[in-house]
């Protein structure tokens, strides 16, 4: 590890710093990025993980995207996750490197835009705050989709299979739920950091009783899988090469252990976030990979080994299944109840996060009606409120699309996925190509020889996830019997799928949200999007502040010259606009020029 948050206490004058906002010293660290502290700190680095490790939702997670794994098999499902969580793993450790250097809400792309080249960093920046953005809409539209699914199948295992829900029924329960987490989010706000603490503690209790209940429910030796069967046995229920459904079941902890990104998000709440960031990165990522081993080994242990039938429950889920098959009807119920509920603390938090990055977003002018969406609400205790029910009313929008057909709802998984790869990939891709030079470590730093070996190889693995997510999940022209069914919605009276009908729309929506971005750039975005924005006012800029942003190549006028010189010749020169509190161009006095360092 190097680096140290800098201190500036022993030569601060009287601090213009909201102490109810934030201290000092983080108040100067993201002066040095340009931003003024208009958000409060109250997440430690405990809730900063919390926030992560919730959104992922390890076990909801899990029994949520079973069908990507299942048809691999055990093989699929153990050593599956074993190896993709290694190398989401890496991706953690490239961005926390960043994150504990450049701790801002709006990272991944004010880091790409730092890093790029000058004639690709503002369309990049672009690109990756709208794929960042859409990104995480589309992992609160895929989690509050599996919320619905696991409630209703709850109803549907009390009424003994009577029950089907209809995909109104689904979409019905999917709306009331965003609606939920909005209000919540909204009210919310002064406790959301202590609320991470308890989702993490339902999250290990639900971990635990069904590592206990599914062994427990089989109680016979012969009722469990052999030790042969859970680490060895290969199965293909598609109709791809073996190699390859192995490499689809890589889709599961893909989707999981994701969302670390909002870490990075709650940067400008996070006290000391140089330290809280990227350890809230690395714990989570970890904590998951390691109890996620554990929960496979044990469905491996004792699911069905007919997994065809698993695959096609009458109860809509193949958690369900499992659940009922071990521990009978009401335990079914029990575990599966105890699983909803976490998962809507998932969503919760994930609409936080979005909040967040949609917010800094807008305070850079990006999104459309950002001066509408740019303003903080100190009377629900400093929160972007109107970014809160932006994505939440976007959510609902885009969860119609589970009307459409069952492989469409999968789109809803793909653009969480696919997106956020675009998001975290392009901002390491930047540093290690273009800008490893500027790249000043913060405490958490994993070396000089190290840092761009893990940058490359996570920016290879970005690039085959994100592939990865493009392809029919089924495989080409699917006839079994049993087809993939994505949480259950295909009837099981169905022995044949149509080829559209198994399409993956992942490349239709993702290839929209990119390109559409770029058109919107180069057709008018590039005539007034030059980057991230100054907020600061130099009014109010402290000594620490004014050497923070010296410190970091921030030129702004009216500081004296010793104290915002450039770091660097003036050919990397570029310009940054400022922008006052209320979203309008800045004074003089707040307007800034970033040199290349």
């Amino acid at each position: 590890m190097a680096g140290d948050l800098p201190n500036y206490d022993g030569e601060r004058r009287p601090s213009n710093v909201d102490p109810k906002l934030a201290t000092e010293d983080d108040a100067a660290v993201l002066a040095g990025l340009g931003y003024k502290q208009e958000l409060r700190r109250n997440f430690t680095m405990i809730e900063v993980f919390g926030i992560a490790f919730s959104i992922m939702g390890l076990l909801p997670s899990i029994a949520s995207t079973l069908s990507f794994s299942i048809p691999a098999g055990p093989v699929g499902m153990v050593w599956g996750w074993f190896v993709a969580c290694f190398f989401i793993f890496i991706v953690g450790l490239a961005m926390a490197d960043l994150g504990s250097s450049m701790p801002t809400s709006g990272g991944l792309y004010w880091w790409t835009h730092f890093f790029a080249s000058p004639k690709t960093r503002n369309p990049l920046s672009f690109l990756v705050g709208y794929s960042n953005t859409l990104g995480l809409v589309g992992g609160l539209c895929s989690i509050d989709y599996g919320f619905s699914l696991m409630l209703l199948s709850v109803v549907v295992i009390a009424s003994d299979g009577s029950y089907t829900p209809t995909n109104g029924a689904i979409y019905g329960v999917f709306a009331g739920c965003v609606l939920c987490h909005a209000i919540l989010a909204s009210l919310l706000s002064k406790v959301m950091g202590k609320l991470q603490t308890v989702f993490v503690v339902m999250n290990l209790i639900l971990i635990a009783a069904t590592i206990i209940a599914l062994p427990v429910g089989k109680r016979l030796a012969s009722e469990r899988n052999p030790a042969s069967y859970i680490f060895t046995n290969k199965t293909n229920l598609t109709t791809w090469p073996t190699g390859w459904v192995f490499f689809m079941s890589w889709l599961s902890p893909i989707w999981t252990v994701g969302s670390f990104d909002s870490c990075v998000h709650m940067s400008e709440e996070a006290a000391n976030a140089t330290t809280a960031v990227p350890w809230g990165i690395v714990m989570s990522i970890g904590m998951c990979w390691v109890l996620g081993w554990i929960i496979m080994v044990t469905i491996s242990a004792t699911i069905d080994t007919d997994l065809e039938s698993v695959l096609g429950s009458s109860f809509g889920q193949p958690m369900a299944q499992i659940y009922y098959d071990s521990v009978g009807k009401h335990g079914a119920i029990g575990l599966m109840s105890l699983l909803f509920v976490v998962q809507f603390m998932m969503g919760l938090s994930i609409i936080v996060a979005a909040s967040r990055q949609s917010w800094a977003f807008s305070r850079d002018g990006a999104l459309p009606f950002s001066k509408f969406f740019r303003p903080i609400s100190q009377k629900f205790g400093y929160i972007p409120l109107r970014t809160i029910w932006g994505c939440a009313f976007l959510a609902i929008i885009l969860g119609l699309l589970s009307l459409i057909a069952p492989a469409a709802a999968q789109a809803l998984f793909s653009l969480a996925v696919a997106g956020n790869n675009v998001a975290w990939g392009t901002p390491i891709f930047c540093r290690v190509f273009f800008g490893q030079h500027k790249f000043k470590p913060g405490p958490f730093y994993t070396g000089r020889i190290m840092s761009p070996i893990i940058a490359w190889t996570a920016v290879i693995f970005l690039i085959f996830g994100t592939i990865l997510s493009m392809f029919p999940v089924n495989g080409p022209h699917p006839t079994s019997k049993h087809p993939f069914r994505l949480y259950g919605l295909i009837s099981k009276s169905e022995t044949y799928i149509l080829l559209e009908a198994n399409m993956n729309y992942s490349v239709v929506i993702n290839c929209a949200v990119w390109i559409g971005s770029l058109a919107y750039y180069y057709i008018d975005a590039r005539k007034w999007f030059t980057g991230p924005k100054i907020t600061l006012n130099l009014d109010d800029l402290t000594e620490g502040q004014e050497k923070a942003l010296a410190e970091e190549g921030l030129e702004v006028q009216g500081l004296p010259a010793d104290k915002s010189a450039s770091l660097g010749d003036s050919s990397g020169e570029e310009g940054l606009r400022g922008v006052s509190p209320d979203g309008k161009p800045g004074t003089e006095a707040s307007t800034a020029t970033r040199k290349d360092v």
